[in-house]
């Protein structure tokens, strides 16, 4: 994520020039439609020759057809083929009943317990100490072959605050994504801003311990009493939760102990916290076992949130454990996804806001909306090894002269003009040290009531336009989007058949 400053009087510190890696291809098509045009049109002379005008024809045809799919796009840069090979799969795993799961002592989970479905399925949760003897959870995905460590915080938010010291916040989050990528074992992290109801039960809790009836005015009871009947009311809270993943093999390829990799977690995590706590969150601590379990708990059955938190008030534990955090019963439709007591939606981006934008861009999707009863917006990284990264800028800013070059100067649109000076430009920021990471988002609203998930439908979308962003509904992977929006450190890319194309960022 490159930083510029405009020359106005209040030097409005802005950020930008992500860029998307583009293939070269002919006619502005990807290189794959680009390869099967080409060997289609060999073919279609290979017939011809042979005097096969028929089968001639017929590939010809077949292939423009392909082709044409292929290239052509949408709003959110999906092809007709894309959509095509989604809609099919759906159709095939719901005539297979995939999309319906049933857990507990009445569903075909193992030894009757609440499994967690689909991604998280064979996930398996450990509980370490770091070097300062706090807890924290060790998430481990055999499937990936990778371990996942969360940590929580509260966001300070922008408030009252200089614009000077949200610029260093924003530095220094910066900072934090560019030391990843330096880790050759962290292979992707995540940020998750889940806004959520506030019950009052920690205030009212911590109101009757302090509250001494016999001493205190009349006065002051009345307006304590009122606090309580009218601060739970509405009330939401925001949380910040960052997850950071390791691969659980060495560099030849050799299976580590997971004992191993807590170890080295460990020594890093006092890092970790403390240089999270100067992006602007206040108290990082690492996520513990009970902790984690409660948090997915919640996620999937939304009603326990007020039961969880009244224990916590009164100091208890539930003693939640992995196997029986799942849901109860699940099933994903195309476009939402209903879940115990939750009835979900989840969004994609497809494409991040164009030009520069200021640090506050996405201060609305990210706050509290009375129409969406929880929020959970995920930020999930995949940083590039620093060898890898120079030579992924100069092959896209090769391709992108030459996709601009491929049409003659007097017509080249500005847009081409402005793709060419963007690669240039991100060329020279790795060249001077800065950091290239992989990026994508995700966006869950989760409401208690089906007749509500239209009106938070309508409320994310009006959201994503003010934060300049295009989201897209992740239709027929419903379930999966759920499971990878929460902290846990889910790689799509290793366990969907997603689209190679991914946008990236540059910080």
């Amino acid at each position: 994520m490159s930083s510029t400053t405009e020359p106005t009087e209040s030097r409005v510190r802005t950020y930008g020039n992500w860029r998307r890696p583009r293939s070269r291809g002919l006619l502005g098509m990807q290189l794959p439609a680009t390869i099967l045009l080409l060997a289609a049109l060999m073919t279609a002379f290979v017939l011809m020759a042979l005097t096969l005008y028929l089968p001639a024809l017929i590939v010809a045809v077949s292939a423009v057809v392909v082709v044409w799919a292929l290239s052509t796009t949408d709003k959110h840069d999906v092809s007709v083929a894309t959509k095509l090979r989604t809609r099919t799969r759906w159709w095939a795993a719901r005539s297979r009943g995939e999309n319906l799961y049933r857990s507990g002592p009445l569903g075909r989970s193992l030894w009757g317990t609440h499994q967690l479905p689909g991604l998280l399925a064979s996930t398996r949760l450990s509980e370490h100490r770091d070097a300062y003897d706090r807890p924290f959870a060790l998430l481990y995905s055999p499937t990936t072959s990778t371990a996942t460590v969360v940590i929580e915080a509260e966001p300070e938010g922008s408030a009252l605050v200089d614009a000077d010291q949200v610029d260093r916040w924003v530095a220094q989050y910066g900072n934090w994504l560019a030391a990843l990528g330096e880790n050759p074992s962290v292979v992707a992290a995540s940020v998750t801003i889940e806004a959520e109801p506030d019950s009052g039960s920690s205030l009212r809790n911590e109101l009757d311990e302090r509250l001494q009836p016999d001493t205190a005015s009349p006065f002051s009871l009345q307006v304590a009493k009122e606090i309580l009947l009218s601060y739970p009311t509405g009330a939401t809270r925001v949380t910040a939760y960052m997850a950071v993943t390791v691969r659980t093999t060495s560099v030849t390829g050799r299976r580590r102990k997971l004992e191993d990799v807590a170890i080295d977690l460990a020594a890093q995590m006092p890092g970790l916290t403390q240089s999270l706590e100067a992006t602007g969150l206040a108290a990082a601590v690492p996520v513990s076992a009970q902790r984690l379990c409660e948090v997915v708990r919640v996620a999937y059955d939304p009603v326990v949130s007020e039961v969880i938190d009244q224990a916590r008030a009164r100091g208890e534990s539930l003693e939640m454990s992995w196997p029986d955090v799942g849901p109860s019963a699940h099933q994903a439709n195309w476009a939402s996804y209903q879940h115990d007591s939750g009835y979900s939606q989840t969004w994609q981006m497809s494409i991040a806001p164009r030009g520069h934008v200021q640090s506050s861009v996405l201060r609305r999707l990210l706050a509290p909306h009375p129409d969406i009863a929880r929020k959970r917006v995920t930020l999930m990284y995949r940083p590039i090894d620093p060898g890898r990264a120079a030579a992924i800028v100069e092959a896209d800013r090769a391709t992108t002269r030459y996709r601009a070059g491929a049409r003659r100067t007097d017509i080249a649109s500005s847009r081409d003009l402005t793709e060419v000076a963007a690669a240039d430009r991100t060329a020279q920021e790795e060249a001077e040290g800065a950091a290239l990471l992989h990026f994508g988002m995700l966006v869950t609203a989760t409401v208690t009531d089906p007749e509500m998930i239209r009106r938070a439908a309508e409320a994310v979308n009006g959201l994503a336009a003010t934060a300049r962003l295009r989201l897209r509904p992740a239709y027929g992977a419903q379930a999966a989007a759920f499971a990878a929006a929460l902290p846990l450190g889910q790689l799509l890319n290793r366990q969907l058949a997603a689209p190679t194309q991914m946008s990236w960022d540059l910080s």
